[in-house]
């Protein structure tokens, strides 16, 4: 029993950071090699969570009388199921996607393979569904971009056994260079047609150019989330419930005020959460709130003041940030301090993107930083149970994922302190 207590208490401390290790500077952007596609076959799929016990499959075709047709199945090759989806495109400036297709299937059985063909022909696909209760393990890595670093850490999060990919913002680093979202879609595809992919939108998705076009036309065209399953008015956040989790992705670059329709929803969202059904709640959003990095100090301040507030009184477990380019975990916190019924923030916007890392954090460390190093890498989340879970960040160290930090979280709701907010709870979330 002694032995177990001893193992338990190891595991609930970050590991020490090699003192010989070298950051690695950054990699250049990758190159794709033009292949001639036939202009009906499909390319850059991608699937994501589309309401209850259904998946949303997506595809670009060239041809714009391509039908925007899934069939499936259980067997390789037999497709005993198929539904009927939509299309958009979009202009921007001299660029004119292809036809964009999002179709959505099921019901689907939990934690299943499926086989499935976009478009009545091309490739076959398969995808694995997440499974309907604990365990459940996300993947979570955010600012990619398309460097030879992003391609390490997508490599190493292939080998993870992950049931979810979860992205908080800065996708492929397009910034108004159209083609680049195509070579995206192409890097991704292996992993992002295997595994529902869950994003959310950072500043590199902007690509706003005052009188040409609006801001979020590209990401909102081929990247569509379930905002209208979570009675969401836009596509810039949104929720979504797996296992025994219940998911919710926040706009960074949208209003969130009190007076904002972002502010209204989240509000409504976290009043309606059961926490018998999903006792842990999760949001990600882009710009961090808690962050010791000189880079991007502060532009999280605003959003915090309206919504932590939200956040704090629903008993949030985990939030999950990109932008800062490195890598840093928190104590339970709320209000800038620690809180032991606050929770922990995790900056995670170090996928590899070709801007580099942040490498300047401040000094002396916060009292409410755990853990803190500029680095490449990729994070995962085991939720083992209503009550534990098991994070832990890897390094990418030489292309060779190393497990820099990892901890045992345990959730609000077995700590009693959900009964604390009670009150509290039903004054700011339920009151007009």
């Amino acid at each position: 029993m002694i032995f177990v207590i001893l193992i338990s208490v190891l595991l609930s401390l970050s590991l020490p950071v090699r003192t010989d290790y070298v950051r690695p500077q950054p990699r250049k952007t990758l190159h794709f090699p033009w292949k001639p596609k036939h202009p009906s076959l499909p390319h850059q799929v991608h699937i994501s969570l589309a309401g209850e016990n259904h998946m949303r499959i997506s595809w670009i075709t060239d041809d714009n009388s391509a039908p925007s047709i899934v069939e499936y199945g259980t067997l390789p090759g037999q497709y005993t199921f198929s539904s009927s989806g939509e299309t958009t495109s979009y202009n921007y400036l001299f660029y004119s996607s292809g036809k964009i297709h999002h179709t959505v299937i099921g019901p689907l059985e939990h934690d299943t393979i499926y086989f499935y063909r976009c478009g009545g022909q091309g490739p076959e696909f398969q995808l694995k569904t997440p499974p309907g209760q604990f365990p459940v393990t996300f993947a979570i890595a955010g600012d990619l971009g398309q460097t030879g670093w992003t391609k390490s850490t997508l490599d190493h999060i292939d080998q993870c056994k992950y049931d979810v990919h979860l992205l908080p913002g800065d996708l492929s680093y397009a910034d108004c260079m159209q083609h680049l979202w195509d070579n995206f879609g192409e890097l991704v595809q292996p992993l992002a047609s295997a595994r529902p992919w869950m994003v959310t939108q950072g500043n590199h998705e902007k690509e706003k150019i005052p009188f040409f076009t609006d801001a979020f036309e590209s990401y909102n065209a081929r990247w569509k989330m379930p905002f209208e399953e979570s009675e969401s008015t836009s596509n810039l956040y949104y929720s979504f419930e797996v296992a025994g989790v219940h998911v919710i992705m926040l706009g960074s670059y949208t209003d969130y005020d009190e007076l904002s329709d972002q502010y209204s929803w989240l509000k409504a969202d976290l009043s309606k959460v059961d926490r018998k059904k999903t006792p842990w709640l999760v949001v990600l959003f882009h710009v961090p709130w808690y962050n010791s990095n000189h880079a991007h100090q502060g532009e999280g301040d605003g959003m915090m003041a309206a919504m932590e507030p939200l956040l704090y009184a629903a008993g949030v477990d985990l939030v999950f940030a990109g932008h800062v380019h490195a890598y840093e975990r928190s104590k339970r916190v709320n209000k800038g301090k620690s809180d032991p019924c606050g929770t922990v923030h995790i900056t995670i916007g170090d996928g590899g993107n070709r801007e580099g890392l942040a490498q300047k954090y401040i000094h002396p460390t916060p009292e409410w930083s755990m853990f803190r190093e500029a680095s490449f890498g990729h994070g995962e989340l085991k939720i083992v149970n209503s009550t534990h879970a098991f994070w832990s960040w890897h390094r990418n160290d030489d292309d060779e994922p190393v497990r820099s930090d990892q901890v045992w979280i345990t959730s609000l709701i077995s700590s009693g302190c959900l009964a604390e907010k009670a009150y509290e709870s039903s004054k700011i979330l339920v009151s007009p």
